[in-house]
Parts: C-alpha cells; structure tokens; sequence
C-alpha cells in the first residue's frame, strides 16, 4: 500500500504514485479551469472510488430517454489567466493544526417546509452575514468564489475548485459582509467531493451560518442562493429544488478519480462565482453548497458560462462528515465497493437495462466479498435506482466507510440482492 501525493492510499500494482500532476496548460477546459486535453472524460479503467467511464461515452445525469446537449461545470470565476491545478487536491504547508473547531451541529429542523414561512428578503438579511466571497491568485491566475462562514473565528466552507487555484504558492483574500477583508489559509481540501475549508486569519466575532438538513428537502421547495456570481459579491437569488439526487460529474481529478456527487437541482440562478456559497432553504438553514451548473454554450470558447436555470448545489448531509474530518486536519475518507464500472450496455435490438455494469473486481474489496462479479448490472443501493455509472458512484459517495448497503444487480437474466459492507478509501484499508 502507498499514498498517493493528496494523501489517499492506493493499491501498490496501480499507477505510480509520488510524481506531481504536470502543469495543466493555459486553455480553459469545460470543467471551469486549466486542464490539459487528457483531463477531460475519464477512461474506462480501475477505480477505487467507483465508477470510471469509457471515452465514447458520457454521462446521462440520471436522465432516461437521451442525453443533455450542455455541458455541467464548475460554476468558479476565473478572472484573469488560467486557473491552476483545478481539480487537484492541495496539502500545504498551510494545514497546520486546528487551534480551535465549530461545533458543526445540523439545527435546522428535520422536517419538510411547506410553504413560504419567511419572506426572501428575512433570509438574506439573516444568511448575509455568514456568505464571504474569496478571491484567489495563483502561479497560473486568479479566480473568485463564494465561502460560508462556520465559526467565530473564521473557518469557511468552500469548494475545492475555488481554492485550488492558489496551487502550492497563492494567496486567499475574504472579503466578509460588513465591508472587511482578511487573508486566509487551506485547512483542508476534498477534490472527489469538491470541498474545501479554510481559516481567515485575525477574524473574531464571526456569524456562523445555520446548517440545516439536505435530507428534508423536496422537490419544489423554494430555496435561496448567495454568493458572487461574477465577482458581484452579496448577490442573492431564488428558486425552487428542481430536482434531488442529481448525480453530477464535472471531471476527473486524478488517476482516473471523478468528482461525482448526488446534487441538489435548482433553477436559482447560479453563475460563476457562486462556487462555494450556501444554497438555503426559506427558513436561512444551509442545505448545499453551490458548486455546478449546466451550460448549453461551448465553454471552449471565449466568454464565460452563465445560468440557464439548471444550477447543482452538493448537499450538506453527504459531505459534512468530510468538513469535520477537514477541520480536524485529518485526510478525509470516503466509501467505496472496490469495482470499475461503465453504463449498462444498450444496443438496437438489445434488452435495455439501465444501471452500472461492474468491468471489474478488486480483489478483497467490499464487492469482491460480497460475491459480485465482472459483468454484473447494478440497479439499485437501498431505495436509490441506478440508471448510470455516475449514479453509482454519487449514491456511493453518500454513504460514509462502514455503512451496510443493499446491492440490487442483474446477471444472467435473473436479479439479485446482497449486503455489502462498504470499504473506506483511507491509506490504512486495503483496497
């Protein structure tokens, strides 16, 4: 077993670890940064995470009966040069102990909101507060982004794909509501989930912001985002949830990585510089962080992406075992089955069977004990239907290293269910 340079272990008959990702050059990719040509889709290969998918196809977002024409990206703001790493994890010389930690406590209510108890305007004044916008620089450019504030003295909540334009040498400027400015720092970072924590330098007296629970939330609830679209900090819009359990991949991270997550849709508009900021709902309780959104423009070219009412925002249940991990400064963990797979084959003629069709086994991992095989069509975890190899690998990211799952899959004709228990991707744990 060995580590790979962002800290997760891997097994040693995978590809080198230890070298540097090459420096992505100066082009804009569809993913919201630099990346070099190779770091757009993902191959078909082994992946400890989950899913990888093959270069002819693309994923379905969860939609049956076609594909989107638009692309998802990462809704940052670059505004000048290209960005940096992008989607690569970053441990710094920064990610020094913690002198003190929130109590990141989830005190919204568990229930859903059925109508609009506060108006628009009482949430922003309430939710306003606790919203910075970050500004980053970097060796390849500079970038803007959104935070939300979780402690008094200072540690903010963003995405991974705000703050990896600093690289290993950049600088981090909040900018907080009330007109002041701090430097800040990387506590922690999180490509696979696409988050990120910081710590603002000589701040106090901090508003936290009121988490509340993704797992509540419904289709056409309203909801607020706040953030700097295009450095225009304090922006707030609103919507409704269009759609939850999304799953969306804005691109490879390394070695065959994805971020994929299961989001939460919504037609609030999002643009870039919204990264990072809170998606609430009408009670000021944040239930996601605002990370992606679909363009139906080739970002290729010149210009940025805007909103067309398709924005994702990564929710706070799944990923907030990870901020604590972060803020701790440990190497956050995630779960894993131990396969590689691909969308489900489906052909004129052919039966079509929507799901993840495992392209392999991992020897001593989760599926491998739990009896599944190469060629086997996974459709469901628990309740969660599986209609692409990216919905497998969101639901999977939901769960945390540990949880017991029901596995439904197809072979030979015939459906099968079976328990597994799911792996952890720490260094520690065999693949």
């Amino acid at each position: 077993m060995t580590n790979d340079p962002y800290g997760r272990g891997q097994p040693d008959d995978h590809r080198e670890w230890g070298q540097e990702p090459p420096s992505p050059p100066a082009t804009w990719s569809p993913y919201g940064y630099a990346a070099p040509p190779e770091h757009g889709r993902p191959t078909l290969g082994q992946d400890a995470y989950g899913p990888v998918l093959p270069p002819d196809r693309h994923p379905r977002n969860g939609l049956r009966g076609g594909r989107l024409a638009a692309t998802v990206v990462a809704a940052s703001l670059i505004l000048g040069g290209a960005a940096g790493v992008g989607g690569a994890a970053i441990w710094t010389s920064t990610h020094d102990t913690v002198q003190s930690s929130p109590v990141l406590t989830q005190t919204g209510g568990n229930t859903a909101q059925t109508a609009a108890t506060s108006s628009i305007e009482k949430v922003a004044k309430s939710v306003l507060p606790s919203v910075v916008m970050i500004d980053v620089t970097g060796p390849n450019g500079e970038g803007s982004g959104s935070g939300i504030v979780l402690s008094q003295d200072g540690k903010i909540l963003t995405n991974n794909h705000v703050v990896a334009i600093a690289g290993r040498t950049g600088t981090l400027q909040v900018a907080f509501n009330d007109g002041s400015h701090a430097p800040a720092k990387i506590l922690g970072t999180d490509p696979l989930t696409d988050t990120a924590v910081i710590q603002a330098q000589g701040v106090k007296n901090l508003t936290p912001a009121t988490l509340g629970h993704s797992s509540s939330l419904q289709v056409g609830q309203g909801v607020v985002a706040i953030g700097s679209p295009f450095g225009l900090d304090a922006t707030v819009t609103s919507g409704i949830v269009s759609a939850l359990n999304r799953p969306v991949n804005v691109g490879q991270v390394s070695q065959g990585n994805s971020t994929v997550y299961p989001a939460i849709q919504t037609d609030a508009a999002i643009n870039p510089g919204n990264s990072g900021g809170p998606l609430v709902n009408l009670s000021g309780e944040v239930v996601g962080i605002d990370a992606a959104i679909q363009t139906a423009t080739d970002t290729t070219g010149q210009g940025e992406p805007g909103s067309i009412g398709l924005g994702f925002a990564i929710p706070i249940d799944e990923v907030l075992p990870i901020v604590k991990q972060m803020i701790k400064g440990e190497t956050p963990t995630h779960a894993k089955m131990g396969i590689g797979v691909e969308d489900a084959p489906s052909s004129a003629g052919a039966q079509i069977t929507d799901g993840a069709k495992v392209a392999q086994v991992n020897n001593g991992s989760a599926a491998a004990n739990a009896g599944l095989k190469s060629g086997d069509v996974i459709t469901k975890i628990d309740d969660h239907v599986i209609t692409s190899s990216d919905g497998l690998v969101a639901i999977i990211r939901s769960y945390r290293p540990g949880d017991k799952v029901t596995v439904t899959y197809e072979r030979g004709g015939d459906t099968h269910a079976v328990r597994v228990t799911l792996d952890s991707d720490a260094p520690t744990q065999n693949s």
